[in-house]
């Protein structure tokens, strides 16, 4: 499936109705649609068909999610993430750069605390602050 394809099937599922997303569903993945709302379908089935056409995620990124989502105590962004954040009203975004630097608001940073800092006057934690670091359970 080309690109262009891909952008028509996906803004095709806007204008279609509950009846025709699970008739969608059940000819795209071959199983019984589940009872969800319409807007749930969409957001299903585009990932289903992107994932189709351009990969799914590989069994490396999978095991990884599943780390992290355990309770991994943080992660180190590679270069070319990019962390948001939204800060009283504003999104904030960094990139990491090749230099394991931080880009944010025209210019580079050395930590992410740094950055972090300059977006809310105060001293972060910019690992806490963009996401990267999970509060320590209590035992």
């Amino acid at each position: 499936m080309s690109r262009i394809d891909l952008d028509a099937e996906l803004d095709a599922l806007d204008a279609m109705t509950l009846d025709k997303l699970r008739s969608v569903w059940t000819r795209q993945l071959k199983s019984t649609a589940p009872k969800a709302s319409a807007g749930l379908m969409r957001l299903a089935l585009a990932h289903a068909l992107q994932s189709k056409a351009l990969g799914g995620v590989t069994k490396k990124m999978d095991r990884r999610l599943r780390e992290l989502a355990g309770g991994a105590a943080s992660v180190a962004p590679s270069t070319g993430t990019r962390l948001a954040r939204e800060w009283q009203g504003k999104l904030h975004v960094v990139t990491v750069t090749d230099d394991r630097r931080f880009y944010w608001n025209g210019r580079d940073w050395n930590s992410l605390s740094e950055v972090a800092r300059a977006i809310t006057g105060t001293r972060w934690s910019g690992p806490a602050f963009f996401g990267l670091k999970q509060k320590k359970r209590a035992a």
